[in-house]
């Protein structure tokens, strides 16, 4: 595979040393956190967007959004509140989750029953690499997330993960699959392992289970893993009903519950086997959210649609991610 990186260790240096000069230049007495602020349009279009399902937070207010059916990539801004074009994918390809390197300009996407994952150059928008993961049609490699070193993809008709790893100078390496232990890696009926998220500093990994309503605690160096105990906060279960994508910040998930939309935020303990539901966030807005990508106290979700046959508009929806700021 062709380098097409070598000059980003140079450019990270660069960064650094701007970052350095502008912690040395005093800040303003006061300045708005945009991330934050309220008077954003709440919905975003997606302008020729034949399908919605993935989204990822780029650098700032930026986002980056897929279109499911031919894998063509949106760029927008949630202060801007617009998007367009921005990668023309080939023909054969899909776009399900995503996420974005920033500290290589990477794009990672999940290709659904194309069996592939898909690594975009954001400076260039060329590919670099196409990785075939597992079969396909037989297989639907559904999220990603990002590690300190990696990025690790899931499949919702195998007990697997796959996991992509960085080289220091920004280069993906060859991928490997990683057999899932039960309860997480037994395979059911209709759709299994879906969203996934860092937790832990990297050291262990969250994933959603589709079918069973569950979130699962993994152990990525042996697949070892455990259900996490979702309850309310009178300690009565909650199941994760239609989860898909999800997101972790320090303590806290946010888990996106499709078909019911909604997504509730979940303050995770610390060992992360047990969660408390704090907060069922709705909009008028939602139909059939899929994922989420986090801005400050801002959620950014894309409309999938699922329910709703021949829908021939698609959008980004920005809700609070915490009622409380």
């Amino acid at each position: 595979m062709r380098n097409n990186h070598l000059g980003k260790p140079v450019r990270r240096l660069a960064v650094g040393i701007l970052a350095l000069a502008a912690f040395l230049v005093p800040a303003p007495l006061a300045t708005a956190d945009r991330a934050d602020r309220g008077d954003r349009t709440p919905v975003i279009s997606l302008p020729g967007a034949t399908g919605a399902e993935g989204i990822a937070a780029g650098e700032g207010s930026t986002f980056f959004a897929g279109d499911l059916p031919n894998g063509n990539i949106f760029r927008g801004d949630i202060d801007d509140g617009k998007a367009k074009l921005f990668i023309t994918a080939p023909e054969g390809r899909a776009a399900v989750g995503m996420k974005v390197d920033r500290e290589n300009d990477l794009l990672f996407v999940a290709g659904g029953a194309t069996g592939q994952a898909y690594v975009y150059d954001l400076e260039t928008k060329k590919t670099v690499k196409v990785y075939d993961l597992a079969p396909a049609g037989a297989s639907f490699i559904n999220d990603v997330t990002l590690t300190r070193d990696g990025a690790w993809f899931t499949n919702s008709r195998a007990g697997e993960l796959y996991r992509i790893p960085i080289g220091r100078d920004g280069t993906p390496g060859d991928a490997r699959a990683l057999a899932l232990e039960a309860p997480a890696g037994t395979v059911d009926e209709g759709f299994n392992l879906n969203g996934i998220a860092t937790a832990d500093d990297g050291d262990r990994l969250i994933v959603a289970h589709t079918g069973r309503g569950a979130l699962y605690l993994v152990d990525p160096d042996d697949g070892s893993n455990k259900l996490i105990k979702v309850t309310d906060t009178s300690g009565a279960p909650v199941p994760m009903t239609n989860v898909d994508g999800i997101v972790v910040r320090n303590g806290t998930l946010w888990a996106v519950q499709n078909f019911l939309n909604q997504v509730s935020r979940i303050e995770l303990n610390g060992s992360l086997g047990k969660g408390e539901v704090q907060e069922v966030i709705t909009s008028e807005n939602f139909d059939v959210p899929t994922t989420a990508a986090l801005f400050g106290n801002t959620l950014a979700l894309v409309n999938a649609k699922f329910a709703t046959p021949g829908a021939t508009s698609f959008e980004v929806v920005l809700v609070e991610a915490c009622s409380g700021g």
